[in-house]
């Protein structure tokens, strides 16, 4: 075996590994939050020591920085086919609200952290807060263009239609955590949206 072929082989079971902790990271903080979710816990579900998993990263908050980054990841790479605000932007949001039913931990996950982030002292503060001051820019403008081409509905204010269809989804999901059956959240948040714009979703 060439030193190449041992190198590669070490990157792979480096990144592996790495993936390995983040799953586990994740499934952590969606049952415990980030401040009851122990490092300890992490390691024990890995199979590592605690000092194991701060090789890999070097802090808890750390590891929380990258569990955000890579649960983000589908969402970015799926609004980069979305070249331009408006309705197509609209429907694209509504795929990802679908795409997150598929994987019901990563709403619960996003809901406890985004309560627990309102502290300004807490890690995910400043990611949450970014978060959604992109998301609600990005839906106002969609809002802007629509009424520019004339299918926002009359009387609908952009920057409150922005506003108005996070905190539908926010509210929705936590009721969705709570009864998964019952009712149809990408349904309802198109019904949100419908009620605003003039164009089917």
């Amino acid at each position: 075996m060439s030193d190449t072929t041992a190198t590669r082989g070490s990157y792979a079971k480096t990144a592996d590994r790495r993936r390995d902790i983040l799953d586990a990271a994740f499934e952590v903080f969606a049952e415990s939050g980030y401040t009851n979710g122990s490092l300890r816990t992490v390691a024990d579900r890995v199979g590592l020591s605690q000092a194991g998993i701060l090789f890999h990263f070097k802090s808890k908050t750390g590891l929380l920085q990258a569990v955000l980054d890579l649960r983000d990841e589908r969402s970015r790479e799926y609004f980069a086919t979305v070249t331009s605000p408006g309705i197509e932007a609209l429907r694209g949001f509504l795929e990802v609200v679908r795409m997150n039913c598929e994987e019901p931990g990563m709403i619960e996950l996003y809901a406890i952290l985004a309560a627990e982030g309102t502290a300004e002292e807490h890690p995910a503060h400043e990611y949450f807060r970014g978060r959604y001051d992109w998301i609600g820019a990005q839906a106002r403008q969609s809002f802007i263009v629509m009424r520019e081409e004339g299918t926002l509905r009359p009387g609908v204010e952009p920057g409150h239609a922005a506003r108005s269809m996070m905190a539908i989804v926010d509210g929705l999901q936590l009721q969705w955590l709570y009864g998964r059956t019952k009712f149809d959240l990408v349904a309802d948040v198109r019904t949100h949206l419908q009620s605003l714009v003039t164009v089917a979703l």
